[in-house]
């Protein structure tokens, strides 16, 4: 099913009920940059009206730090359901408070926070259980209900299939019940790692909790995008004895063997990725991360059949996983996948007695206190993946460059005319429009 089916779909059986609305009301003053989704591999910079109070328990945040996420890819190649023309994207971001709505307690104008990617109510059964991103009364997506059973959190500039809220790739953002919903950030943490903690830092880390990695074990991560970096270091930190870190890209695999200390397997050397791990651990190893996500495709058949649209999704990375775990281990898949898969090797699953966890999207919240102390103690440096700084007048420019695997662009800074300069040690700013590409900071 394609966006336009979708939205057909969605129309006909209507909206969930929720606990606040995703309506973009303007301000009735001023205006703003922010990137909009137009269709597949067209994305604008555009001149809208700021985002108005809507809700009591709404901010209205100036951004001063956002980025693009390799999950953003999937909306940029329409792989999404319920894009609409002229959606504002963006899940990570942050800024400083510059409105606050009359039920906002514990954030004020000024304030400088950090946001959750996920939109939760704070109050459903699921957000009082530490769940905020399964929370029951943020998306209003119908359609995601019929397909899975019931819908996981609304999500920021992340589709109408994640309730339809605008996103932060803009120069100001709403953020629903605030008090939930952002983190104020220590004047010692400069907005360069604080940023990250919107979404990849909360991210990775619960991937390598839900793998059950810890002190001892072995560790496979299919995919180093700055979600398997980061799970690799997080293993690192929980006394994993090895990590082994599959992907291609040159950049990426030097960045785990000589700033994480990992082994590394390029797939393309190595084309028998299973033969391979067993080569490293005999009895295969204890903990998998599938960090990969679902449009990338190996083989021919499951090329053919996505084409086609035989299946959305590819389970090839997944099956290798299976192969390459012991028995009894434990796969975690952060990977976004979407729906359907072929060829799924069920048979190992069940036969190996492998413990295999989707992480669902992760509850952000529940981690931050213990991770914002370890980015401000310095155990845990998220500039270490931070590759380049770009305007926010130039996303256009980098979604296609970053979709391209281009100019050794790994994880990036988008800064807004609210930003203040870098931080000492991350990188200068770049320019496309100028031609003034720096090097990637991440192997300077």
């Amino acid at each position: 099913m394609n966006s336009v089916g979708a939205q057909a779909v969605e129309k006909a059986i209507g909206d969930r009920p929720t606990a606040v609305s995703s309506e973009y009301r303007e301000r009735p003053e001023g205006s703003m940059l922010a990137l909009r989704w137009y269709g597949n591999q067209d994305v604008r910079v555009e001149e809208v009206a700021i985002p108005a109070i809507t809700d009591p328990e709404d901010v209205v945040v100036k951004v001063t730090g956002s980025t693009v996420c390799g999950s953003d890819l999937h909306l940029y190649h329409r792989e999404i359901l319920q894009l609409q023309k002229g959606d504002i994207l963006g899940h990570e971001w942050m800024g400083v408070v510059d409105q606050v709505g009359p039920g906002v307690s514990k954030v004020k104008k000024g304030d400088r926070v950090v946001a959750s990617f996920q939109i939760a109510c704070g109050k459903c059964s699921f957000c009082q259980s530490g769940l905020s991103s399964m929370c029951d009364q943020t998306n209003s997506s119908k359609l995601q209900e019929k397909m899975y059973g019931k819908p996981f959190a609304g999500l920021f500039g992340y589709s109408h299939f994640a309730g339809g809220f605008a996103g932060g790739q803009a120069e100001y953002v709403r953020c629903p019940f605030a008090d939930v919903n952002l983190l104020k950030v220590p004047d010692a943490i400069p907005d360069e790692k604080a940023l990250f903690l919107s979404d990849i830092i909360p991210t990775a880390y619960h991937s390598t909790v839900c793998a059950e990695v810890g002190e001892g074990k072995s560790v496979a991560i299919w995919g180093l995008g700055p979600v398997g970096l980061y799970a690799a270091k997080w293993a690192k930190l929980a006394g994993a004895r090895r990590v082994i870190c599959i992907d291609s890209v040159p950049e990426r695999l030097a960045m785990a063997k000589d700033r994480l200390g990992c082994e590394i397997i390029d797939f393309t050397v190595k084309t028998d990725v299973v033969a391979a791990i067993y080569e490293l651990e005999p009895e295969g190893v204890d903990c998998a991360i599938d960090a990969a996500a679902f449009r990338y495709t190996k083989g021919v058949l499951h090329t053919v059949q996505r084409a086609v649209g035989f299946e959305t999704d590819s389970a090839e990375v997944v099956n290798e996983a299976l192969r390459a775990t012991r028995k009894f281990g434990h796969i975690s898949l952060v990977a976004d996948y979407a729906a359907t898969t072929n060829g799924f090797l069920i048979g190992a699953l069940m036969e190996k007695g492998i413990t295999l966890r989707g992480t669902g999207q992760t509850p952000v919240q529940r981690y931050w206190p213990q991770l914002l102390a370890k980015v401000e103690s310095g155990e845990f440096d998220p500039t270490i993946i931070l590759s380049h700084r770009f305007p926010l007048e130039e996303f256009a420019e980098l979604y296609a460059a970053f979709d391209r695997k281009e100019l050794g662009i790994m994880k990036t800074f988008v800064q807004t005319r609210f930003s203040g300069p870098p931080a000492p040690g991350t990188p200068a700013l770049s320019s496309f429009r100028k031609d003034d590409i720096k090097p990637s900071a991440v192997h300077a």
